[in-house]
């Protein structure tokens, strides 16, 4: 059994999606692990508060697949699509080092593959027709 974790892709209108910094030193979509009890929309849309004080609308899911997070230690991912509700005023929480955002078209180079995916995915749904190719390679 893996655990769950359920992460967002947000989109600002400035074509900028939004990141955040792991304790190892890696890009990630906002989110966390699901509760018990919890639908995935409920569970991203408290881990967007707790973790940078905004709202978001939890629209579509995008992808699910299993992320190798460190060697033989793997989390099932599940990303959707979030929309911003309110103001964008993040603050960040104690479980991020820092909360970015990036241009679509250049996401950082330690940014994991499937994260850039969901990007790229929920862009392509929204109309937006990008080439994301990460500053690092993928």
């Amino acid at each position: 059994m893996f655990p769950v974790s359920i992460k967002g892709v947000l989109l600002l209108p400035s074509n900028k999606v939004v990141l955040a910094l792991n304790e190892r030193n890696e890009w990630e979509l906002p989110g966390g692990r699901i509760e018990l009890g919890e639908t995935p929309e409920g569970c991203l849309a408290r881990e967007f508060q707790e973790e940078i004080s905004i709202e978001v609308c939890v629209e579509d899911i995008i992808d699910t697949y299993l992320f190798e997070v460190i060697p033989h230690k793997h989390v099932f991912i599940a990303t959707y699509g979030c929309t911003l509700l309110g103001q964008f005023a993040p603050l960040v929480s104690h479980e991020h080092e820092m909360i970015e955002t990036f241009p679509i078209n250049d996401l950082p180079g330690n940014l994991p593959p499937g994260y850039a995916r969901s990007i790229q995915a929920w862009c392509t749904r929204q109309g937006e027709q990008i080439q994301i190719s990460p500053s690092g390679g993928e």
